[in-house]
């Protein structure tokens, strides 16, 4: 199991748990996106992680042990995850206990409302320096979520910055004390759920990219495949 799955007062939390980083698997996107899609369409989602980190993105020794297939898999597969979470139709809240880098800031940046309780900690794109592209699905989230500079910025430097850096440019919606997260992602929440027309204007919202990602899903293809050898 790399996720779990506990529902508190009608809201999912799901937390990652590959320790020491929940570093993304095959397993993980996986038990991601059937859990969201079967989700009650009313019922909230919390990403958190595990431990120090929220998610130090893809496992790049297990991608390494992956076949052909299981690459794909990965792959496409985090394209649906990522459709998942902007497609339903309640509140999804990345509570970033830690760490989010690479695949795992993408992960956050995917949730509709983002709070950061980590001090300490680096956030960043590190798929060049890592030496690997983005998912067809990712590039569509880091585009539609980031400004343009700041995309340019942390993409081509792979540069880590401080969840200050990203409040302030309206990455995340807010910041807390680590001790005082689960209360605020409640309030957050509670706020957001309690609104009629939150589903409708979440269409409005963030429809053009849920519909990108959907076509991306459908064609069942990336055009970066072949960069990651699948």
């Amino acid at each position: 199991m790399a996720v779990s799955i506990v529902e508190r007062s009608g809201t999912l939390w799901l937390t990652l748990l590959r320790p020491p980083v929940n570093a993304i698997d095959l397993e993980m996107v996986e038990e991601l996106t059937q859990t969201i899609a079967e989700a009650p369409a009313k019922s909230p989602i919390v990403l958190t992680g595990k431990g120090k980190s929220f998610s130090a993105g893809v496992d790049t020794k297990a991608f390494a042990a992956y076949d052909k297939g299981e690459r794909r898999r990965l792959v496409l597969g985090i394209t649906q995850m990522l459709r998942a979470i902007v497609s339903h139709h309640a509140p999804v809240v990345a509570a970033l206990n830690g760490h989010a880098i690479g695949g795992g800031l993408v992960l956050a940046l995917a949730a509709d409302y983002r709070i950061a309780a980590a001090p300490e900690g680096k956030f960043g794109l590190t798929e060049a320096r890592a030496g690997v592209p983005f998912p067809a699905g990712a590039t569509e989230v880091i585009r539609n979520e980031l400004p343009p500079t700041l995309l340019r910025s942390l993409a081509l430097t792979s540069r880590l910055v401080e969840q200050e850096n990203l409040l302030a440019a309206g990455v995340f919606d807010q910041v807390c004390q680590p001790d005082s997260l689960p209360l605020v992602v409640v309030k957050a929440i509670h706020e957001m759920k309690n609104q009629p027309g939150f589903a409708a204007v979440k269409m409005q919202a963030r429809g053009a990219l849920q519909a990108r990602l959907s076509a991306l899903v459908k064609s069942g293809d990336d055009p970066f495949l072949p960069a990651f050898g699948a």
